[in-house]
Formats: C-alpha cells, sequence, structure tokens
C-alpha cells in the first residue's frame, strides 16, 4: 500500500468512514454513526428489558371429560401486555429489522394486518418512539381498530379485494419508511432455538404435567411462523421426538389447498371471519415439511369453537383460538378411538373482547347464518367428523 493510500484510509477511520475503493468496498457513513449506533442500543435494550420484564403467559388445564384419557392444555397467549400470540412476533420482528439497519429513529413503521399484529407492533412502537401505520381490511372487528389506535398507532382501511401487503409496501414508500411485512419475514424473524420463544416455553411448563410429552400440539396457519418454530424446537430437541405438530386452517385458505396437494402454488381465500390465521396465498414462512398434519375448520365450526371455550373456562377468547380448540378435540377423539392416552396442546390467541361486535353479537352470527345451537355439544357434534390415520 503506497503512503498515499495510507494516508487516505487513516484519515476517513479518524472521520468514522472509510471508503476502500481500491479493494470493491464501503463502509456507510450512516450506518457508522454514533448516533444511529447509540439509538440501536437504546431502543434493544428496550426490547431486552421488555423480554425479562414480561411474565410467561400460563398454561391451562382444559377439563374435557366427554375425551377420557387425552388431557388437554391451552397455552394463554393473551396474556402478554398487547393481548395477543402477536405480541411474540412483534417483539422478533422489531429486534431483526433494528438490528439489520432498516430501522432507526423516526422511521415510520407500516404493516398489513387483519388486527392482533398491528396492535402488538403499535405497542412496540409507541415504547420506541416511533410512528406506526396499520393498513388493515374494512371489515376487521372495531374493537381491534379502536386497540390500534389507543396503542398510538394511525389506522389505514383498505376496500375488499385489495392486496394489503402490496398497499402496505407502496404506502410505506410514500412515507419513506419501513413496511414491516410479517407475512414474509415471520418465519425469518423468530429465534427458533433461542430461549423464551413460544416452543421453549410451552415445553418446559409441559415438563410438570403427567404427560410431558404432547402427543399433538395444535397451532393455526397464519404467517407460518408459529408452525415452524414449534416444528423446528420438536426436531432440535430429541427428547420431544414423540410430539406431533398439526396445522389447522379455515376451510378455503390456500395453506391447507397447498399441504394437501404440495403445491406451494395453490390459491385460497381469506376467511371473512376468522381473522389472523388463513391467506389466500401461501406466505414464505409456511414450510409443510414441519407439518404432521392439517385440518380445515368450517367458519361456523371456528365461531361454535370459541363459544364453546367461553362455556367451558368462563373467558372469552377469538374465533382463531375456535379453530384451534376444533383442531385439539378431533385429535384427541381420534386418539380415543386408537385407545391411545396423552396430551394435546394448543393456543389462546387473542382475547374475545376484540370480537364482541362480531363473532360474539347475536345479530352479527344470525346475518350470516350460523345457527351455533347445533354446535352446542362441540365434542358430541365433532366425533361424526372422519381423520385420517395418525402417524406412528
Amino acid at each position: 500500500m503506497n503512503s498515499g493510500y495510507r494516508d487516505k484510509v487513516d484519515g476517513a477511520a479518524e472521520k468514522g468512514t472509510c471508503d476502500i475503493r481500491a479493494s470493491g468496498a464501503a463502509l456507510n457513513d450512516n450506518a457508522s454513526s454514533p448516533i444511529d449506533r447509540s439509538w440501536v442500543a437504546r431502543a434493544m435494550a428496550i426490547l431486552a428489558d421488555e423480554r425479562r420484564r414480561a411474565a410467561d403467559t400460563p398454561l391451562i388445564r382444559l377439563p374435557v371429560p366427554e375425551i377420557a384419557g387425552v388431557d388437554f392444555y391451552l397455552k394463554d397467549e393473551t396474556a402478554h401486555p398487547s393481548g395477543s400470540l402477536k405480541h411474540r412476533l412483534a417483539h422478533a420482528l422489531f429486534a431483526h429489522a433494528i438490528c439489520s439497519g432498516e430501522i432507526g429513529p423516526g422511521t415510520v413503521i407500516v404493516e398489513a394486518s387483519s388486527g392482533s399484529t398491528a396492535i402488538s407492533e403499535a405497542w412496540f412502537a409507541h415504547r420506541l418512539g416511533l410512528p406506526f401505520v396499520a393498513v388493515i381490511p374494512a371489515a376487521t372487528a372495531p374493537a381491534k381498530i379502536i386497540a390500534i389506535r389507543e396503542a398510538g398507532g394511525e389506522v389505514v382501511c383498505v376496500a375488499p379485494g385489495t392486496d394489503l401487503c402490496v398497499f402496505a409496501a407502496d404506502l410505506a414508500d410514500q412515507r419513506g419508511g419501513h413496511f414491516m411485512n410479517q407475512f414474509a419475514r415471520a418465519a425469518e424473524a423468530t429465534d427458533w432455538r433461542g430461549s423464551n420463544n413460544i416452543a421453549q416455553s410451552l415445553f418446559a411448563q409441559m415438563q410438570r404435567e403427567e404427560h410431558p410429552v404432547p402427543a399433538w400440539i395444535v397451532v393455526g396457519a397464519g404467517t407460518g411462523g408459529t408452525s415452524a418454530t414449534i416444528g423446528r424446537y420438536i426436531r432440535l430437541r430429541p427428547e420431544l421426538a414423540r410430539a406431533r405438530l398439526c396445522v389447522v386452517d379455515p376451510e378455503g385458505s390456500a395453506f391447507f389447498a397447498a399441504y394437501s396437494a404440495g403445491d406451494r402454488a395453490a390459491i385460497g381465500r381469506t376467511s371473512p371471519v376468522v381473522e389472523g390465521i388463513g391467506r389466500a396465498c401461501v406466505e414464505p414462512g409456511f414450510n409443510p415439511k414441519l407439518i404432521d398434519a392439517m385440518l380445515a375448520v368450517p367458519d361456523v365450526a371456528s365461531v361454535a369453537g370459541a363459544h364453546w371455550l367461553r362455556d367451558r373456562l368462563g373467558e372469552a377468547f377469538g374465533p382463531s383460538t375456535g379453530t384451534n380448540v376444533v383442531g385439539a378435540l378431533l385429535l384427541g377423539q381420534a386418539m380415543q378411538r386408537q385407545g391411545r392416552t396423552g396430551s394435546v396442546v394448543t393456543l389462546a390467541c387473542d382475547t374475545g373482547a376484540r370480537y364482541a361486535e362480531t363473532i360474539y353479537d347475536a345479530k352479527w352470527c344470525a346475518v350470516r347464518r350460523f345457527d351455533l345451537r347445533p354446535w352446542a355439544d362441540l365434542p358430541a357434534k365433532l366425533a361424526a367428523f372422519a381423520f385420517p390415520a395418525l402417524p406412528g
């Protein structure tokens, strides 16, 4: 290296930047700015503090005496500060984007969501001092819209048929912000091996139960991130080899169609009833190789599942939790028919308070011709459903 070039490099280093064109590399002035890095440090400290302070979500024993020999559990993700399973995802997305240099001080955060992810992201954005915009379907439950705004977020409702992700990406470009893109980044952002992810928490809690390794874990297909996290974790831990993963999906969604046909190009529809799970197309985070079984659940069954769970526990949850419960009961009945004992674990995704004007409103159900009376005895109703042979 000649002395003139060395002087150039040394001078640049003193300024906190180094333009090394001779080797084809360059450091970005902004990326190395002490102000930017100090903000990143403060932001990550806020996220780490929230992770430390957040109590683990409870594991609830669900009484189902109708299915003898099988224990049912509900991991209550509504206990998170932002009220849903999406609290974990929002934390992971912010941490990933900040550490990837995509979010800095003042960055406008934009997300496409049916509600719960937007609520959780708005919650974190407020704590980080960042503006947040939620792009949501016009038919989103009113209580969710209120919750987004109460968390400090702006709401943009779009008409039916609009591609939320395309709209949100365009809006982020217009405002010079960052499109969080939960559907594309959920599996990438979530640390499935790290401590305090949902799989580690769930299985640690199950260690105190009679059947510590569940026969089945049942989750919904939303972004694909939760099923990918749990599916990878049960392969990571040899002692969990007997556990199987079932993904439930609203009837008509692309995920179930893709799984059944072995074709990721499968097209479906988004459920107008079960917000948060089910998609019109297969998202990048969905990994069918990690799934042992899938079930497509009619919307009326999901609503009936939520109502049944409220009657059984005295606490209301959303329709995606109802979908999960239907899948768990079907699996438990299949185990009972085979003379197997064990445990089945599923998730409570969000609180029923967000659906007081939708699935828990009699007039709303009547307009959609949801007659829930035949579903009052949910286990008996589900017993008529056929389920394929379970893997060994």
